[in-house]
């Protein structure tokens, strides 16, 4: 659902959090997506989330089902990520999440430095879609510090190429995932 209602999905009683709308970068042109959605929350395990794109869907290119796993460079099409920092650390993880059922994380110990494989227990992807709607839903078994602020990304390239960049907030100048000020949310357990 969205508009500020309630998730269904495997989370605390049930829910998994609430669907929050994504912005388009301002250098984007508009596209076959007309509105990204995206919830997050903190489990004992590690977290939860949901991505919502709706549009055209048939514009877009969506990664085929491949075997699930890590894999680098997931964001140069559509792709789905989350920025999990700490409270008050400059240390940060990044997920990527592809419809693909790939994913990739990476540890940093600042602003795009000391990039390098971040350790997790598990990650399950599911995705679905049909003409006018994509959605990927996500359980990482992770080490996730709490509290923390957190960003919600989205890649969504078009099937021209071109791709469009979404998130909570973006800092001025070019889309830039990495900064602090794409991480909007405060999240705790």
């Amino acid at each position: 659902m969205r508009d500020g209602k309630w998730l269904a999905g495997g989370g605390r009683n049930g829910h998994t959090g609430w669907m929050h709308p994504l912005m388009l970068h301002v250098a984007c042109d508009l596209g076959p997506v007309r509105a990204v959605t995206a919830s997050v929350t903190a489990t004992s395990q590690g977290c939860e989330a949901e991505f919502r794109l709706d549009g055209a869907i048939a514009g877009i290119t969506v990664p085929p089902a491949a075997a699930p796993g890590r894999r680098d460079n997931l964001w140069q099409t559509t792709c789905f990520e989350i920025f999990w920092q700490p409270l008050g650390d400059t240390q940060y993880r990044e997920f990527n999440l592809s419809p693909s059922g790939q994913w990739a994380a990476y540890d940093f110990d600042s602003f795009r430095q000391g990039m390098r494989d971040a350790p997790v227990h598990a990650i399950a992807l599911a995705c679905s879609h049909d003409d006018g709607s994509l959605v990927l839903r996500a359980r990482i078994a992770a080490d996730l510090p709490v509290p923390a602020q957190v960003a919600l990304n989205a890649v969504v390239e078009h099937a021209d190429g071109t791709r469009q960049y979404w998130a909570l907030a973006f800092p001025p100048g070019q889309p830039e995932f990495h900064s602090e000020a794409n991480r909007a949310l405060i999240i705790e357990r």
